[in-house]
Order: C-alpha cells, then sequence, then structure tokens
C-alpha cells in the first residue's frame, strides 16, 4: 500500500479533500444565483413595469459585475492569497443576497446583483486556481471539476427552492420573489464559514517566499515527494522575485491564451446561460405542461448527473475528447428545441430536449471549462490568465442575458434563434478543439509548460 503511494507521489488526505470541496463552495453560489433568477424574473418585471431591454438588465447587472471581479480578483489573489481573496468573496456574496432581498426599486436590485456578480467573478478565477494549486497532477481534473459539479449543484439548489417556495401560494409580486433571493444567504454564510478551515495555497505561499509554510501545507494535502515538488515550484516561479509582474499578453504565451479564451468563449456561444437565467418564461412560452412548476427540476437533475459522470472520467477520458464528444451531444438537442421553437410541434418533448442539451453540455464543456482554465497558463501568468479566461466567459454571458429577452420577443421566430445559434457554435467548437487544443489530463503544471511551448526542458527558462 505504502510502495503504491510512493509510486503515484502523493496520497489522498482530509485536508486535501476539505479543502478542495470548500473552495468549490463558490461554485455552488455561482450555480444558484445563475438559476434562482429564473424564478423572479415575470415577478420583478411586473411590480417593477420593466422593458425588455430593463429586464435583460437586471440580469445581466449581475453578469457585469462578473466581469468586474475577474478583472480585480487576479491582483488580490496575488497578494493576499487565493483562500484569504476568497474571504472576502463570502462577504459579498451575503450581502448581495440580503440586498436583492430587500431591493426597494430597479436600480437597487440591480446594484445588490452587481454586488454578487462581483464575488462570483472573483470566485470562478480564485476558486479553480486554488483547487490546481493544491491537486497532485493525476487527481487535478477531478478536484478541479468539484467547482463546476457545485455549480451544477447550486443550479438545482436554486430551481428546487423556487419550485417549493411557489407551492407556498405567497404574494407573487411582493413576497414570494424577495424570499427565492433571500434563501442565497444561507449557502453564502456556510461557504465563508468554512474558508476559515483549510489551508493557503502551497504554490501562492512560495511565491511570497513563505518556503516553511508551503512545506508543511504540501504535507497536510498528502504530498510524498515534498523537495522535489517543491523545487519544481521555486524553478517555475523563480522569475518572480526579479520581476514585480510578467505580462500575459506576450508571444510566448500566445498557446495559452488561445486555448483559455477559445474553452470559455464556446462555453457561451452555446447560449447556455440565456437558457438558464430565463428558464421559466421559456418553459412558459412554449407551453409544455408536464412536471408543472417542477420542471426547471428535472433540467437541474440532469446538469448534476452528467458533471457526476464528468467528475468520475474526466482523468481518464481526458478534457480534449469531453469536448469533441459535447459538441454534437449538445448541438444535436439544440437543433431539436430550435424545431420545436420554430413550428410549436411536439411541445411536450421540448423540456426534455433542453435537458438533453444541459445535460450534454454540462458532462463536457460545462466541466471542462474551469478545469482546462486553470492548467493552460504558466504558474507566473495563472491568476491573469485565469482572470482572462473567465472575463471572456463572462462577457459574453452578460450579451447573453442582455439580449436574450429582446431577441425572443422578436413575433413568431424569436425563441427559435438562440437554440439556432447555439447550435451552430457547437458544430465550430467540434472542429476548432479537433484542429488545435492539447490534452492536459495528467501532465503535473510545471511540464505543462513544456507542452506548450512555454518554457524548454528542465532550464526553468522561458
Amino acid at each position: 500500500m505504502d510502495n503504491s503511494k510512493k509510486d503515484k507521489g502523493y496520497k489522498i488526505t482530509g485536508t486535501l479533500i476539505r479543502a478542495a470541496i470548500v473552495a468549490s463552495l463558490g461554485g455552488l453560489l455561482f450555480g444558484f444565483d445563475t438559476a434562482v433568477i429564473s424564478g423572479t424574473t415575470s415577478a420583478v418585471k411586473s411590480l417593477f413595469q420593466l422593458s425588455e431591454w430593463s429586464m435583460g438588465f437586471v440580469v445581466s447587472s449581475a453578469l457585469i459585475g462578473t466581469i468586474l471581479g475577474t478583472i480585480i480578483s487576479a491582483k488580490p489573489g496575488d497578494i493576499w492569497g487565493r483562500r484569504d481573496s476568497l474571504k472576502i468573496l463570502g462577504v459579498l456574496f451575503i450581502v448581495s443576497a440580503l440586498g436583492c432581498a430587500v431591493a426597494w426599486d430597479f436600480w437597487s436590485l440591480c446594484i445588490f446583483r452587481f454586488i454578487g456578480g462581483i464575488g462570483i467573478g472573483g470566485s470562478s478565477v480564485l476558486g479553480p486556481m486554488y483547487i490546481a494549486e493544491i491537486s497532485p497532477a493525476k487527481l487535478r481534473g477531478r478536484l478541479v471539476i468539484l467547482f463546476q459539479f457545485n455549480v451544477c449543484f447550486g443550479i438545482l439548489v436554486a430551481y428546487f427552492s423556487n419550485a417549493m417556495i411557489g407551492l407556498l401560494n405567497l404574494d407573487v409580486l411582493h413576497t414570494e420573489w424577495r424570499l427565492m433571493f433571500g434563501v442565497g444567504t444561507i449557502p453564502a454564510l456556510f461557504f465563508t464559514g468554512m474558508l476559515f478551515t483549510i489551508p493557503r495555497s502551497p504554490r501562492w505561499l512560495v511565491s511570497v517566499h513563505k518556503e516553511k509554510e508551503a512545506e508543511n501545507v504540501l504535507v497536510q494535502i498528502g504530498e510524498l515527494r515534498v523537495a522535489e515538488e517543491m523545487a519544481e515550484i521555486i524553478d517555475s516561479l523563480k522569475s518572480v522575485s526579479k520581476k514585480v509582474s510578467e505580462r500575459l499578453f506576450q508571444k510566448k504565451y500566445l498557446i495559452p491564451i488561445f486555448l483559455g479564451v477559445g474553452v470559455a468563449a464556446f462555453n457561451q456561444l452555446s447560449f447556455v446561460n440565456g437558457f438558464l437565467y430565463y428558464l421559466n418564461d421559456t418553459l412558459n412560452e412554449i407551453g409544455a405542461s408536464f412536471g408543472g412548476k417542477f420542471q426547471p427540476v428535472i433540467i437541474g437533475v440532469a446538469n448534476v448527473l452528467a458533471v457526476s459522470v464528468a467528475l468520475l472520467t474526466i482523468d481518464k477520458i481526458g478534457r480534449r475528447t469531453l469536448l469533441l464528444i459535447g459538441s454534437w451531444g449538445s448541438a444535436i438537442p439544440l437543433a431539436f428545441c430550435a424545431y420545436i421553437a420554430w413550428t410549436r410541434n411536439l411541445t411536450e418533448l421540448f423540456p426534455w430536449s433542453i435537458a438533453a442539451f444541459i445535460l450534454f453540455f454540462s458532462y463536457s464543456q460545462g466541466a471542462v471549462i474551469w478545469v482546462y482554465i486553470s492548467e493552460i497558463f504558466p504558474n507566473k501568468v495563472r491568476s491573469k490568465g485565469q482572470s482572462l479566461g473567465s472575463f471572456t466567459h463572462w462577457s459574453l454571458a452578460a450579451i447573453a442575458a442582455q439580449v436574450y429577452p429582446v431577441i425572443v420577443s422578436i413575433p413568431k421566430v424569436g425563441l427559435a434563434i438562440p437554440f439556432i445559434f447555439g447550435g451552430v457554435m457547437m458544430i465550430v467548437q467540434f472542429f476548432v478543439v479537433w484542429f488545435f487544443f492539447i490534452e492536459t489530463k495528467g501532465v503535473p503544471l510545471e511540464q505543462l509548460e513544456i507542452k506548450l511551448g512555454v518554457k524548454s526542458g528542465n532550464t526553468g527558462q522561458n
């Protein structure tokens, strides 16, 4: 048993599992916010007498905050550490949930959603980054994907919570939607409290010259080759002490930039967040009766099941293969949704078709995105690269959220357009991944720098 562990170079410890799970809880809050708005749009629009554009801004205001969060989170993450920066984001989640619950007008609701968006954007950068930096190479995919699992689980929690609140027969315009938002305070408090129970990232500790503490953390998280691991980390970061900052946008990082932006862009060009943010309205427009208020829960369950399978297989099948599978697996049900939305035939199959899309999406690009982005950027620019990937993701998500209600309001064919667009983008994604993407499964972070052409051999030179 001991020889087997030595061959692997690591052992699984309670500290490692707890740290990965806690850091990934930012994903649960990310997912909850993504989905909870779907149960409130109709009431908010009626109460505050909003146009389609104004309703789109209520939804996208959180995503604008998310964009800002991705931009500003890298520097605090480098200065104060990933873990301690996540604590600050936890407070923003709490303020946002409470603020949205008591919002008194259009602008107050937008401001509090904007604050929550900063938390989401920051956690989407720092959560996967922290997990990647504490994880053994052969477990990294499965542990980082915990973030995406919690995104999907948060979506399911929000859909289920909204459905249960909907059964209480509360005042729809003045009470029900406020309670839906307010429930988010509970996971936000839990996330913030649990961050006090996990260690700092060993790679960040080395970057601020706390080598002894880094060694202790490596022991806690089950690293058996501490001296060798420390040497690799120090080698990859050795120029940090000589440079105040390493620029991301330079020729040697073009390949990681292309891969990080590409995986993030296609993730949102599928229009997935538009469907999730306005799911209740979309289902009501189609008119399928099966499942009643629990129709979104069906989609949430498909989401969780798919990412659970991905969690078990991502380090075996690989990131690139999952993207290839998911491209066609997403394109086909999106095409069927487009047909139903255009012709209004087979409407009872519409929720199942969306569920099939979400299943393949979550199994593939939904599971891969945060893993891939956290892996492909070298140590010296990882926080900036993670921010760039998240910025790309959330910028496109904000655009989707803003334009979705406007597009679907086009008479007769509007609802079909996002599904057509998403399906075409998934086919394009297949060919881009096939020709340009590399596989990263099982490769230590420092060795990926060599594979991507950022570093030559073991010289440590970039």
